[in-house]
Parts: C-alpha cells; structure tokens; sequence
C-alpha cells in the first residue's frame, strides 16, 4: 500500500518509527509536510497537491499534527478524507482532542469519569473558584499540549489573580480541580484500533506537577487495571481517534480522563514498554484501509 505520514518533523523520533515499520512491511512510505500542501476541489471531486505535484494513488494516512498548525493541518487530514484516504486519525477527532473543553463535553456525553472541570465567563470566577472549596486548582489554557499553559494555583485566591491576569491577554482556559492523591503521576496509554497496545505510569520530577518526560519527568512500564483500560478505550471512541494517547489519573473514586493526545510521541513509550506501537499502527492500516 502508498502510506503517507503528515509531518513536519521528518527527522522526529515517532516520524522516522513510523517510517520504518511501514517500510518493514513492504509498503510505499512517503512523508508529507501538512503545511506544503494546497487543497482544491474541481469537477466535484477534492484534490491535493503537495510542492506542485498532485497527490494519487494514496491509500492511508498517518496525520502528525502540531498544536501550531491544528487548523490548517485538520483541514488537509479532512480533505483526504473527501478523496476516499483512510486515516489513523480523523479530522473530527484532531480538533476534537485539541480542544479540550470539547473534549470533556464529548466525554460527560459519554460518561467518561473526568476530573471536575470548569469552563465559565469572567463576571462568575469569584463563585465558581469557590466551589472548590479552598483546595488547589489547576488552570489550563483551552488549546494547550505537552502540559505548556498549564498552571497551579494554591488557593482560590492565588487562582482568582491568574485568572484575571489571563483574562486580560484574551486568553481562554479552564479551571479543573488538582487531584492531590496522584501526586504528579499520570499514566499514558496509548490506543490503536480500540485496543491497548502500550502503556506507561509517569513520574513527575521533584518540583514539578507535570509528568510530561520532556520536562524532566521519568516513566515506568505497567499493566493497566481493568477499569483503566476500559475508560481509555472508551475515550479515544468517543473522541474519534483511531490511534491516540490517553492520559488518565489514578484517583481515590478510580482512573479520571485528564487528556486526549491525537498525537502522541512515541519514543518515550515505546522505550519504556518494550512495544513496536508503530507496528501497530500499520496493522491497523493494513486491516481497515482500502
């Protein structure tokens, strides 16, 4: 099969995995940078073209979108959709993980356990910040990843000056209650085909309530409990994405939701867990795609 990778790294870890495990297959491997490309429809019929030349014969597609081109990027993923190109993660999907107010609505639809979550207008921060009853609280940036816009307040107080502060940029984010018992662990899983094909606990370092490994964090192979893989499996569902990474916190009152990664690095996981994810990720080509 043509197999085509949306990136702009084609020198990244996860780019040149996926690069490899199709090629080990005996497929056509390609990379493609999303922002090179330019979309036309003509006769009624979508058409792609990418540094002038048009873009056949592609079976699949295996989208890299970066935070900064979401938009653009979500568009060229839909408009090989309208050609008839399968693809590991759908449009819908990207920005519906992006968004991560969209994405704790889509997973309440579903009743998918998720932290308290709060999305409000500045005149209600005062009432809102005290529903969480003098206890720290956790501000997000509405499109933030790989834990940047991520902040933690001590108190409502401290949380009412950030809030303001960020209201004043025109920013828009999210209040979420900090869930104290994990103490900035997290576990990453990652989803292909509705399956659990890897897993990880990370460890954020000392200091730091992130548990991102680019930040200093460090990871540990698992096995997910029951629940645990339920609840990821049901979320990337829910959320429309095929292959995905999942980040869940374990709670007293069981694993929350914290995050939805429509792309997520594979280095770290795949180190950690022993696990070809890219293999995975053919496969799952291999059996869906035309």
């Amino acid at each position: 099969m043509n197999i085509a990778i949306l990136s702009r790294g084609e020198a990244l870890y996860s780019t040149k995995s996926l690069f490899n495990a199709g090629e080990a297959r005996n497929h056509t491997i390609e990379v493609l940078d999303p922002s090179y490309c330019n979309l036309g429809i003509e006769n009624g019929r979508a058409f792609l073209q990418a540094q002038g030349e048009r873009v056949k014969d592609l079976h699949a597609i295996i989208p890299r979108i970066g935070a900064s081109t979401t938009n653009f990027g979500a568009n060229v993923v839909s408009h090989f959709e309208a050609m008839g190109v399968f693809t590991v993660a759908s449009s819908a999907g990207i920005l519906n993980s992006r968004n991560k107010w969209t994405s704790f609505q889509i997973m309440a639809k579903n009743q998918i356990p998720t932290p308290k979550t709060l999305y409000t207008s500045f005149f209600d921060y005062e009432q809102q910040l005290a529903t969480f009853n003098g206890k720290p609280i956790v501000i997000k940036l509405l499109e933030g990843t790989h834990g940047e816009g991520v902040i933690l307040t001590e108190s409502p107080q401290n949380a009412l000056a950030t809030v303001e502060t960020l209201t004043a940029t025109g920013a828009k984010f999210l209040l979420q209650e900090y869930i104290e018992e994990s103490k900035g662990n997290d576990v990453r899983a990652i989803v292909v085909d509705g399956v659990v094909v890897a897993a990880m606990k990370r460890k954020s370092k000392v200091g730091e309530f992130r548990s991102n490994l680019h930040r200093g964090g460090t990871s540990e192979k698992i096995t997910l409990s029951i629940a645990e893989e339920k609840i990821a499996i049901s979320a990337a569902k829910a959320i429309g994405l095929g292959f995905c990474g999942v980040d869940i916190l374990q709670s007293k009152n069981g694993p929350l939701v914290l995050e939805i990664n429509s792309t997520p690095g594979l280095e770290g996981i795949e180190n950690t867990s022993g696990k070809n994810i890219s293999k995975s990720v053919i496969g799952y080509i291999e059996r869906n795609s035309r």
